[in-house]
């Protein structure tokens, strides 16, 4: 998905494989993901995606005014918080000891790779119905 701030923005679908770059968008207020080299075309992951970072993460910290964080982490589930709050931030990214990372907080140009696609449902009548990805309420509960 992408964040509802860059709906105006032309998109396309990750897909396994992708090399992704964490970018500001031009007239967006937000940051999200773009091909590497595609700067003007937002790339959207699906909750669920698992992702691998080039590097350790970083991130914003006082909004621009404090030095970036790094993290000691280069793996993340992407997934979705406040799903209730339409004027919110919703993209994410749950790191392996389980805390959120707002995706607009990641510091531009670090390069990402698409590991892994969530599982999509079968249709209604194949498989059983523990196939089907399990989507929680989302909520923002701890963010780093």
């Amino acid at each position: 998905m992408c964040d509802y701030s860059l709906h105006h923005v032309m998109s396309t679908p990750a897909k396994v494989g992708d090399e992704l770059v964490s970018t500001s968008f031009p007239n967006a207020s937000t940051r999200g993901f773009c091909a590497v080299g595609n700067a003007d075309v937002a790339v959207c992951v699906m909750p669920g995606t698992e992702l691998a970072f080039h590097a350790d993460i970083e991130c914003d910290r006082g909004m621009g005014l404090l030095p970036s964080r790094k993290i000691p982490a280069r793996v993340a589930r992407f997934r979705q918080v406040d799903l209730d709050k339409p004027y919110v931030h919703h993209d994410a990214l749950e790191l392996p000891d389980g805390h959120l990372v707002m995706v607009t907080s990641l510091v531009p140009g670090q390069r990402v790779t698409v590991l892994q696609l969530p599982a999509e449902p079968h249709a209604e009548g194949e498989g059983h119905e523990h196939a089907h990805p399990h989507q929680e309420p989302a909520r923002r509960s701890e963010t780093v």
